[in-house]
C-alpha cells in the first residue's frame, strides 16, 4: 500500500498535538504523513502544527480555517485534500488520543486485501475510552444509533 495521510482535525488541541506526531511517525509505516485541519484554535494548536510543518515540511501539512466550522466539515477538507495531494489512503484520528495510533498499521495491512477498512468501538474487540464520562458514552452510543437508523 502506498502514502498514507492521517487527517487529524484540532481544535485547542496544543497539548496533544506534537505528542500525536510523534507516536504517528514512529509507526512502522513509510510515507506516513498528518494533515492538521485546525479550526483557529485559541490555544495556539494552529501555531503548533506550523512549526511541526517548518521542521518537517515533507511529513506534516496544516489547514487553517477561519473559526471552528465543526468535526465534519474537518473531515471532509482534509479527506479532500489528502485524496488531491495524492494518498493513496487516507485515515481520520483524532488528537485527544480517543483514536490509538497503534491500530494503523493493522489497517493498513488489511488495505491489501480490501478497499476500505473500518475501526469501530462497537465492534468485536472494541472498546470505550475509559476516561469517558457517563454522558461522552450516551453521546457516542446516540450517535451510533442515530447513523445506524439514518443509513439503514
Amino acid at each position: 500500500m502506498g502514502q498514507l495521510t492521517v487527517v487529524i482535525p484540532t481544535y485547542n488541541e496544543a497539548e496533544n498535538l506534537t505528542a500525536l506526531s510523534v507516536q504517528l511517525w514512529a509507526l512502522p509505516i513509510p510515507n506516513l504523513k498528518i494533515l492538521v485541519v485546525d479550526d483557529a484554535s485559541p490555544d495556539g494548536t494552529g501555531d503548533i502544527a506550523e512549526e511541526l510543518a517548518s521542521r518537517h515540511p515533507d511529513r506534516i501539512s496544516v489547514i487553517h480555517r477561519k473559526g471552528k466550522l465543526g468535526l465534519g466539515s474537518a473531515y471532509i477538507t482534509g479527506f479532500k485534500n489528502a485524496l488531491k495531494s495524492g494518498a493513496e489512503a487516507v485515515a481520520q484520528m483524532d488528537a485527544d488520543f480517543s483514536h490509538s495510533p497503534s491500530y494503523l498499521p493493522n489497517f493498513m495491512k488489511s488495505l491489501e486485501q480490501a478497499d476500505a477498512v473500518f475501526g469501530s468501538r462497537y465492534v468485536k474487540g472494541g472498546q470505550l475510552d475509559e476516561r469517558w464520562g457517563i454522558g461522552r458514552v450516551f453521546l457516542s452510543w446516540f450517535g451510533n444509533a442515530y447513523a445506524r437508523a439514518i443509513l439503514g
